[in-house]
């Protein structure tokens, strides 16, 4: 596979919020590979970009990596070769760092320790800052991802063992992580005191720990969801059969990430103690309370929009029923024909069932709606296939703020919600109506008060201060992008290393 001087993410005709990561370890299974395999396959929907695996014993620590989905990556031959009773596994969808094999988790790591690996969900507030110093100090960097900033923090570390070092190094950082690391007969995982993003524990049927971001993970390989790892814990499995668990950080209030409930988390999970597809279907019902409309049917934007529209139509009384289907078999790039085919990006995903809708008033329901372009395209068709009117109802509020936190979000320009009113919005996507769940309702659809959740997409209230300044960002861009040509002048492209 060859590495191209830029990475160049495909553009995304349909507008929205960006997977993160997802991260799954297994310790102590002869068939630890393909266990973790079956983890992120069940965690695709986290991240489509790249897929890697690390497996561990006794001596060594090695890993695959590749870009592209869980199935295309790990071939039977692939997986065949990744022995090891300790694996730890890594879908990511980049939040920091270009899209490249390089930056594909877990990375890898040699130091006077031994070697070890990790895998991260999440994102890191002072990475820049932390990542200039470690330059200045001698540091070399192989990546421009956040994560390889704790490793370089570990390597530097003159704690006796790779949990202190680790802990030490985390301490160092600020943002979000759930992250799980390998060390030969040795897994360790950490989430960071605000638990912005999940991390859990589960058993397979004889009592083996493993780990994933969701737990339809472990619905997968037969293992039972058993908790949460709590905000603030390090979990220490191995050697052997030890099991330990630690507080090593300062103590915080914990803010996990109330957009988990409304888009990442796959429905038939259960995400910080809840199972997320009710939730979302409670969101709904709290829709229809705040934003009833006279209409005749209610119809999702597939598919996460189903089920709130699910609890909107409940509440409100009304037939619910596919009236856009969503052809699930469009890969990640397709050639564009001519202009003459109007709203060709979204026509290839979504097509109106023009029996169902022609002639009647449609409630559409989705779950966030950020530039606001495709839900234009979305109620044009919806209206060219006969609708009498079309009424939009969102299950979260308006997104006014980026994240900072391990979600891949426009800019605060680039988010409609920003710099106009409901109303303005709603004339530029030609609804006849348009409405959002409050803030108060997705309280109330969570079971939770107010200020027990990372809300900063909404309020741009931030629990955790983004200490990178955007002169360092735009910094720190302009040298990797220097570097890379620096680079591909003196040595032309080359084949990764795997």
């Amino acid at each position: 596979m060859l590495r191209h001087t830029r990475a160049q993410r495909e553009p995304s005709s349909l507008d929205g919020f960006r997977d993160e990561c997802g991260v799954a370890a297994v310790h102590r299974q002869p068939e630890a590979a393909n266990l973790v395999y079956l983890a992120l396959y069940a965690l695709q929907h986290r991240g489509q970009e790249s897929a890697g695996i690390a497996v561990g014993n006794e001596r060594r620590v090695r890993r695959y990596v590749g870009m592209g989905n869980v199935a295309d990556v790990f071939t039977p031959d692939v997986l065949d070769d990744l022995t090891g009773n300790t694996a730890i596994g890594h879908v990511r969808y980049g939040t920091s760092g270009w899209s490249t094999l390089e930056n594909a988790q877990p990375l890898r790591m040699l130091h006077h320790r031994g070697p070890v690996a990790l895998a991260h969900n999440g994102n890191l507030v002072n990475a820049l800052t932390l990542r200039t110093e470690l330059e200045r100090d001698g540091s070399i960097f192989r990546t421009n991802s956040d994560t390889e900033v704790i490793l370089h923090l570990v390597a530097r570390s003159r704690q006796e063992t790779i949990e202190d070092a680790l802990a030490e190094a985390l301490n160092k950082v600020s943002g979000a992580f759930s992250l799980v690391v390998i060390a030969p007969d040795q897994l360790i995982a950490a989430r960071d005191p605000h638990g912005f993003r999940p991390l859990s524990l589960g058993r397979l049927p004889e009592g083996r720990p493993v780990i994933a971001s969701e737990s339809c993970a472990f619905d997968l390989i037969g293992a039972r969801f058993e908790r949460d790892i709590a905000p603030g814990e390090m979990l220490v499995i191995g050697p052997g059969e030890r099991e330990q668990s630690f507080r090593p950080f300062p103590s915080a209030e914990p803010t996990p990430c109330l957009f988990e409930y409304v888009y990442f988390s796959r429905p038939d999970s259960y995400v910080f103690g809840r199972p997320v597809g009710e939730i979302r279907r409670t969101m709904g019902i709290e829709l229809a309370r705040e934003q009833p409309a006279a209409a005749d049917l209610v119809v999702p934007v597939p598919d996460s929009g189903v089920p709130a529209a699910i609890g909107y139509a409940k509440q409100a009384g009304l037939p619910f029923d596919f009236g856009l289907v969503r052809n699930h078999y469009v890969g990640r790039t397709f050639i564009e024909p001519a202009q003459s085919i109007r709203h060709f990006g979204v026509k290839i995903k979504l097509n109106p069932v023009r029996a169902l809708i022609a002639g009647r008033r449609v409630v559409l329901v989705d779950d966030s709606l950020v530039r606001g372009t495709t839900m234009a395209k979305i109620v044009h068709m919806v209206r060219q296939a006969g609708a009498r009117e079309v009424h939009v109802r969102i299950s979260c509020p308006p997104t006014i703020s980026p994240c900072y936190y391990g979600i891949d979000t426009p800019t605060r320009e680039e988010l409609i919600a920003a710099h106009q009113s409901v109303e303005q919005i709603g004339e530029f996507i030609g609804a006849d109506t348009l409405g959002y769940l409050s803030l108060e309702g997705m309280y109330r659809a969570v079971g939770t008060d107010s200020g027990q959740h990372c809300v900063a997409c909404w309020t741009a209230s931030y629990p955790v201060p983004v200490t990178d300044s955007a002169e360092m960002k735009q910094r720190r861009r302009l040298i990797d992008e220097s570097l890379e040509e620096l680079k591909t002048s003196v040595f032309g492209a080359r084949e990764d290393e795997r």
